[in-house]
């Protein structure tokens, strides 16, 4: 008898760790993700400009965005740019540092590792969308020479300090308050 429970112990524990694996699968890849509405101002793609520093919005079409308010780094966007990448080179910030982060599956139009790798081997533009579009967070976009647009948000040099504890960097906005 004390083989049987040890059996059915044994399976509760197997069971249970697979019903935790599969919510944690669908808890981390489906459930916290929103459509952003084309029509909504998280969908206007902005381009700081280089001469005034302030983000301007940027013509686009097909607009087709995700977000979740589970995290400020889950923004992801693709879409169709209505000008030249030469004009938008020649108005617009460049991103030095941009790093495509991956998105769900399910949002096939949008490939971190193609367009890192484009980037890397300037087949494509990375530019400031906005900076500190929260604390410590970028919105970069990427354009290819077809029209082609991206965007992402990406944890900036004064987030990475100040998300691990550490006061902000010099040259850095202060953090907000937080209670």
């Amino acid at each position: 008898m004390a083989g049987v429970s040890g059996k059915l112990i044994a399976g509760g524990i197997v069971l249970t760790g697979l019903i935790a694996g599969i919510a944690m699968y669908y808890l981390q890849v489906y459930a916290f993700y929103e459509p952003v509405p084309a029509d909504s101002p998280a969908a206007e793609v902005r381009l700081t400009s280089v001469v005034s520093g302030q983000p301007e919005p940027v013509g686009v079409a097909g607009f087709d965005g995700i977000d979740a308010d589970s995290s400020p780094v889950r923004f992801r966007a693709c879409f169709t740019v209505d000008r030249p990448l030469d004009a938008l080179t020649a108005a617009y910030a460049r991103h030095d540092d941009p790093v495509p982060l991956v998105a769900p599956g399910w949002f096939d139009c949008f490939d971190a590792r193609a367009i890192g790798a484009a980037l890397e081997q300037g087949e494509a533009v990375a530019f400031m969308g906005q900076e500190n579009i929260r604390y410590g967070i970028d919105r970069v976009i990427a354009v290819f020479p077809d029209g082609r647009g991206y965007a992402w948000n990406q944890i900036n040099h004064c987030g990475a300090v100040v998300f691990e504890g550490k006061p902000a960097p010099e040259g850095c906005p202060p953090p907000p308050e937080t209670k």
